[in-house]
């Protein structure tokens, strides 16, 4: 049984110029010890899908129109603000996009590192002050028992990512969700905080989420890959499988635009157009605009494709634009 296992989620925010349809229809499920890459552009609805499961989604604007999912007997979209706030931080932990935002600018680190401990711990003080050394020490930050005193500008970006992840991981959570972790961050030091949460993750157990648009960072971390687009899941399928198997023209159109698959001198690939204004969202394939792989004439027009089996474990939306070559 997995540890978390989500179903037709739909979350949609409903402002001024119209609703936009965030999230449509998704379901995905993440076993524990297992990473569960979620790819696509930005825009295509992967954070606000992680948002939805921790209850962290402005209500209003938005909402929560369907869905359910179940970490380990529990329904995180009906369940109370209470009920959420016990998991949050504790048993689900949360890496964000931007370390800058995220830490407090005028609280010490050390402060910031604590409160997880003493809202679900009960661990104050010394003790609480000796873990969060240790975590620091464990994440790479060299002399912790001297710069846990220090302010989040005091550090780089990727020292402050590495303090976000030891935040995030210092309650020892069962579910880990990284919302795009080396964003901004040299190649190196993404290297550093790849290994670093692959580390983490076999030394607690733990089941990860990573968000991401880097099909590089997929390819050397993650077990099982969905691919979203304009709110929903068009593909989806175990790692190697989709590397060596990509069937929806989106998916092929990303892969063919990492600069290493292409020869020296060779043009880059870019995926022409944009993606659609989600407040009106197209009624059949949404990628049919840009759809330069496939055959783009024999997209759907009048209806969303389904999602369709065609490999053990392997899913992609039923178009037959998108599932055919050029």
């Amino acid at each position: 049984m997995p540890l978390l296992d989500v179903q037709n989620l739909t979350t949609r925010f409903h402002t001024r110029d119209g609703i936009v349809h965030a999230v449509e229809d998704v379901s995905f499920s993440v076993d524990r010890g297992q990473t569960l890459g979620i790819v696509g552009e930005s825009g295509s609805g992967k954070s606000v899908t992680c948002y939805s499961l921790l209850g962290l989604i402005p209500k209003p604007p938005g909402k929560i129109h369907s869905g359910t999912a179940n970490f380990d007997g529990t329904d995180l979209l009906s369940a109370s603000e209470n009920d959420l706030r016990s998991l949050r931080g504790k048993r689900i932990s949360m890496i964000f996009q931007d370390p800058m935002t995220s830490l407090n600018p005028y609280l010490k680190i050390v402060d910031q590192i604590t409160e997880p401990l003493a809202l679900h711990e009960g661990i104050k003080g010394k003790e609480a002050r000796e873990r969060a050394i240790q975590a620091l020490g464990e994440v790479g930050i060299p002399k912790p028992e001297t710069r846990i005193d220090s302010y989040p500008h005091e550090f780089s970006g990727g020292m402050r990512q590495r303090v976000m992840i030891a935040m995030a991981l210092i309650t020892h959570p069962e579910l880990l969700i990284a919302d795009e972790p080396t964003t901004a961050l040299d190649v190196t030091v993404q290297k550093q905080v790849l290994e670093l949460i692959k580390k983490r993750q076999q030394e607690l157990g733990s089941a990860v989420i990573m968000i991401t648009h880097d099909l590089a960072v997929v390819s050397e971390t993650c077990d099982h890959v969905a691919v979203m687009y304009a709110g929903r899941i068009v593909e989806t399928a175990p790692a190697a499988e989709l590397f060596r198997n990509p069937q929806h023209s989106y998916t092929r159109s990303l892969l063919r635009s990492i600069p290493a698959t292409h020869q020296k001198g060779e043009k880059l690939y870019t995926i022409p157009g944009l993606p659609p204004n989600l407040t009106s969202p197209p009624p059949g394939c949404a990628f049919q605009p840009r759809n330069k792989l496939g055959q783009a004439d024999q997209c759907l027009t009048d209806t969303p494709p389904p999602l369709i089996e065609v490999s053990p474990g392997h899913y992609v939306q039923n178009c037959p634009g998108c599932l055919s070559a050029a």
